[in-house]
C-alpha cells in the first residue's frame, strides 16, 4: 500500500513537471518545500543540530533558518531535475552544465589513471555521475536501493543513464574493483555516517565522525586517483559542477595510517566545499550521529 502511494505521488509529480511551464511550476515547488519544511519538524530538527554542530554561535539564527529552507528547496529541485533528466542526451545535459577547474580532472584521464569521483549529498548530487559519465565515459556508482521496490526501479532507471552503472552497497567493492580494472571510473557519495565497523574515525567542521574509506582503500590498491566534485546550481536551471584537487594516496609501511590520512583529506574537502556555500548541503540527515547522537535525541524531547 504505501509502495503504490510513493508511486502516485511520484507519478503526480512527474506529470505536473513535464505539462506545466516554468513560470508556473517554479513558484510551486517553491510553495511545497516551504510547506514541507513547515510540515517536517523530524527532519527540521536534525537541520538545526547539525547547523549547530558546525557552526556553533557563528552564524546568526536567521541565518541557519535560511539555509534549512534552502535544503527543503534543493531536495524538490532535486527531484524536479530527476524527471526533466530521465531520457537526457549527453549534448542536452552538457548545454546546462559548466565545469570549473576541470583541468584536475583531464590531467588524471589523460594519464590513464584509474579515476574515483568523490561528492557529497551536495547541490544536484544525482547530476554528477551523468556529467562525469558524459565527459569521461562509463563510471560505476554505489546506491542504498529505496524501501519502495517500484521507486527503486525508478530511480535505477533514471540514475542508469549515459553508461552510468549502479551497484547495491552490499558487496559493492568487488564491483568497483573490477570496474576499475575494466577501465571504467567509479562514484562515491562520502558524507553520510557510517557503522563502526564500516567506518573510520575523522574530524569534520572540528568534530569527530565516521567516514567511509571505501575510496582511500581502492585507490591504495588500484593506484587510483581520487578527485572531489561538487554539483551547484543557483536557478535550478544550469549545473556548476566544480572539481578539487586530486587526493593522491600516500604509501608508506603504515598502511591503516596512510588510509585514515586519505579519508580525512575527503572530510576536509567535503567541508570546504560546504563552507563555501552552505546551503547546498543535504543538512537533514544525521552526520555527526556516531559521536553526537544525544543531540538529536535531546531536540526530538523539544
Amino acid at each position: 500500500m504505501k509502495d503504490l502511494a510513493y508511486v502516485t505521488l511520484y507519478r503526480l509529480f512527474r506529470l505536473f513537471v513535464l505539462y506545466t511551464p516554468e513560470t508556473v511550476r517554479f513558484p510551486v515547488v517553491r510553495s511545497m518545500a516551504r510547506l514541507a519544511y513547515l510540515l517536517d519538524r523530524r527532519h527540521r530538527a536534525v537541520a538545526y543540530v547539525n547547523l549547530g554542530i558546525a557552526f556553533g554561535d557563528t552564524l546568526p539564527e536567521r541565518e541557519k533558518k535560511r539555509i534549512v529552507k534552502r535544503t527543503y528547496e534543493n531536495l524538490l529541485f532535486l527531484i524536479h531535475d530527476f524527471v526533466l533528466n530521465r531520457g537526457i542526451t549527453r549534448a542536452e545535459l552538457l548545454e546546462k552544465t559548466e565545469v570549473i577547474d576541470r583541468h584536475h580532472i583531464d590531467e588524471a584521464i589523460r594519464k590513464k589513471r584509474p579515476v574515483i569521483f568523490i561528492t557529497a549529498h551536495y547541490g544536484n548530487w544525482e547530476v554528477a555521475s551523468l556529467v562525469a559519465a558524459a565527459l569521461y565515459g562509463p563510471i560505476t556508482i554505489v546506491g542504498r536501493p529505496l524501501d519502495s521496490k517500484k521507486m527503486n526501479e525508478i530511480l535505477k532507471e533514471g540514475r542508469e543513464q549515459l553508461d552510468v552503472e549502479l551497484v547495491e552497497k552490499k558487496g559493492a567493492m568487488r564491483r568497483l574493483i573490477t570496474a576499475l580494472r575494466n577501465g571504467r571510473n567509479v562514484g562515491l557519495l562520502v558524507d553520510q555516517n557510517t557503522t563502526r565497523d564500516e567506518g573510520i574515525e575523522v574530524t569534520f567542521f572540528g568534530k569527530t565522525v565516521r567516514h567511509t574509506p571505501a575510496a582511500a582503500l581502492l585507490a591504495r590498491r588500484l593506484d587510483a586517483v581520487v578527485i572531489p566534485i561538487f554539483v551547484r546550481s543557483d536557478d535550478h536551471k544550469r549545473y556548476t559542477v566544480k572539481a578539487y584537487p586530486p587526493i593522491e594516496m600516500e604509501t608508506t609501511e603504515s598502511a591503516q595510517e596512510d588510509i585514515r590520512r586519505h579519508v580525512q583529506a575527503q572530510a576536509d574537502v567535503t567541508e570546504r566545499a560546504i563552507r563555501e556555500k552552505p546551503d547546498e548541503w543535504f543538512w537533514l540527515h544525521k552526520r555527526w550521529r556516531s559521536h553526537y547522537n544525544d543531540l538529536y535525541e535531546k531536540e526530538k524531547t523539544r
